[in-house]
């Protein structure tokens, strides 16, 4: 993989050791390092090695080979703490869906309970649909492939 980066970008940064980080794993395409914020005990990010700004500006390769480290690195996480019961592995792209470094980062978050200050929403809007309306949102994604 070439490694491209950003000079203001706070992961290049970690990723060139200009920035300390608490580091997981590393090897020559992605690393994993500890969130400063740690949404729970362990959260962890997993960054590519090459600035990539979110999901849309992968490519094949890329996704394959950073995607597939993502299961190694989530099984030490939650292997790291026997109190970790469950995982949530979030990607966020673009500034409304809470991107805050604009460099792509997967987030795993450890879960220990129900109430253990992560939370997610989902909203049953389903109310608003009838069969066009699927049918319409189905027919604009797939005509994009």
């Amino acid at each position: 993989m070439v490694h491209n980066y950003d000079d203001d970008c706070i992961f290049c940064k970690i990723i060139k050791g200009e920035v300390p980080s608490y580091t997981v794993y590393e090897d020559d395409d992605v690393k994993a390092f500890l969130d400063i914020s740690q949404g729970t005990p362990g959260h962890t990010l997993v960054v590519p090695k090459t600035h990539v700004a979110d999901i849309f500006a992968y490519d094949a390769d890329l996704a394959a080979t950073v995607f597939s480290k993502i299961p190694a690195i989530a099984r030490a996480v939650k292997n790291s703490n026997p109190e970790i019961k469950g995982l949530n592995i979030l990607n966020n792209n673009g500034k409304v869906a809470y991107q805050s470094v604009f460099h792509s980062h997967i987030h795993l978050i450890p879960r220990y309970t129900d109430h253990d200050d992560f939370g997610m929403t989902f909203k049953d809007n389903s109310s608003k649909y009838d069969e066009k309306a699927y049918t319409d949102i189905q027919n604009a994604i797939k005509s994009q492939f």
